[in-house]
């Protein structure tokens, strides 16, 4: 996995964080906390999370992949925000977000946040870059931080 500091050297792309959505709300302790008592509460507050943290960090564009169980990959915008996808009942959201990699990596450097090490090398080796959960979880507190602070909140 590449630090946040490293990915801060990368090229000029425009940056894209995907999320592996599943994995962060298991792994970030608030989130988890909430999952036990309403999966879909951790999810929003998770994409609430990451609409600030596109805000206000240097990314183009946040995309949250969680597993789903339709017929089919669904897709959902919040408006000013993030998009955020439900895999297929075929597919895992690792799978997804292995297609949004190869297919995008030439185009934006894309940044793949999870703790699934299997996960981490697949993109790595399609040319994007991994970090774990608790990176993000660091540089998303380190931003909100920051951004409290400069606007006195």
């Amino acid at each position: 996995p590449v630090s946040w500091a490293r990915m801060s050297t990368l090229g000029t792309k425009e940056k894209v964080l995907l999320v592996d959505g599943n994995n962060v709300v298991h792994a970030w302790k608030d989130l988890a906390d909430l999952l036990r008592g309403n999966r879909n509460l951790a999810r929003l507050e998770l994409c609430k999370r990451l609409t600030s943290y596109q805000d206000i960090a240097d990314f183009a564009r946040v995309v949250v992949v969680f597993d789903g169980r339709g017929s089919k990959i669904q897709e959902e915008s919040i408006p000013k925000g993030i998009q955020v996808f439900y895999s297929d009942s075929k597919r895992t959201a690792d799978d997804v977000i292995e297609r949004f990699v190869h297919k995008y990596a030439t185009i934006y450097s894309l940044i793949v946040a999870t703790d699934d090490v299997m996960e981490q090398d697949a993109v790595i080796a399609a040319g994007a870059e991994a970090i774990s959960t608790n990176a993000l979880l660091q540089s998303v507190n380190q931003a909100e931080s920051q951004f409290r602070s400069r606007w006195q909140l």
